[in-house]
């Protein structure tokens, strides 16, 4: 009996090697007895019928996914709610979360069409944003949760409360609320910890603080996380979602971020080894 049956292939708008490598995946899946369908972006490549999302994510029992990190963020975000499993192929530049190569695509991916691979979820933040009794908006993140200035380049007064204690009431140029997943992102070059992405875990980082004793905390993702814009210093800000879906924000704003309770479900060959993939992207052990 097979294991998947339908897989929708997911990928970004452009890039050199981008039509080749879609073309040879989707002509593997459909000798593979998959029925395929596709994503926007890759059909328009490659002069198909496009099946719209909304659709296309309840038909499909595998996502595979083409590009980079970026790519992939967009579709785990939309494919954590219907728990289809994704396979990053990578055709960007860092790539933490695509690990099949284009030359090892067909051999890899028959591997995991076979039930031979390794399964990874990753959490997600949910957030939302109020002003008042007013809704402003609320969105998921897979990587980061971010508050930073608008227009201006000047700090932002907020008091952060965890599950309704006072924490501190601080001024940075942001705050940055990042899963493991994003650990390695812009946490990371903010000065954060990286995390194990198997924790439930979820770490608050200053941007640039004012005072060089505000320091990153890590606190369980079952934890509630309340922010308020202070008043005494004036400043728009945004509340950002892996860097898109920007929610404006003024003083006196309440932010709430909570654990999403939708995991995303990432298959990885199973020579997948999280340290190498560190030990690779961040250079560790090479002579500068």
């Amino acid at each position: 009996m097979k294991l998947f049956t339908t897989a929708g292939i997911f990928s970004k708008q452009e890039g050199e090697t981008l039509e080749p490598t879609l073309q040879v995946l989707y002509d593997f899946l459909v000798t593979q007895g998959l029925d395929v369908l596709l994503s926007s972006p890759a059909a328009q490549i490659l002069k198909q019928t496009a099946t719209p999302d909304e659709e296309l994510v309840t038909q499909i029992d595998v996502a595979i996914v083409v590009g980079g990190d970026g790519t992939l963020l967009t579709a785990g975000r939309l494919l954590s709610r219907y728990k289809v499993p994704i396979v990053g192929v990578n055709l960007g530049r860092v790539g933490f979360l695509v690990d099949v190569l284009p030359a090892n695509m067909q051999e890899q991916l028959g591997a995991i069409l076979n039930g031979h691979y390794i399964e990874d979820e990753r959490c997600l933040l949910k957030a939302y944003a109020w002003r008042g009794e007013e809704k402003l908006g609320e969105n998921i993140a897979l990587n980061d949760v971010v508050l930073h200035a608008r227009n201006e380049v000047r700090m932002i007064e907020f008091t952060t409360y965890i599950d309704g204690f006072f924490v501190n009431t601080q001024r940075a140029d942001g705050l940055v609320i990042s899963t493991p997943t994003g650990s390695t992102a812009y946490s990371l070059s903010s000065g954060g910890p990286i995390l194990h992405t198997s924790l439930d875990a979820t770490v608050l980082v200053p941007i640039s603080p004012h005072t060089l004793t505000s320091r990153p905390i890590v606190i369980p993702n079952q934890s509630s996380i309340e922010i308020e814009l202070g008043s005494d210093r004036p400043v728009d800000s945004l509340l950002s979602f892996d860097g898109h879906h920007d929610i404006p924000l003024m003083s006196g704003d309440r932010i709430k971020i909570k654990a999403s309770p939708e995991k995303m479900r990432l298959l990885h060959p199973l020579h997948y080894d999280y340290y190498h993939i560190l030990r690779s992207k961040l250079h560790w052990g090479t002579q500068l």
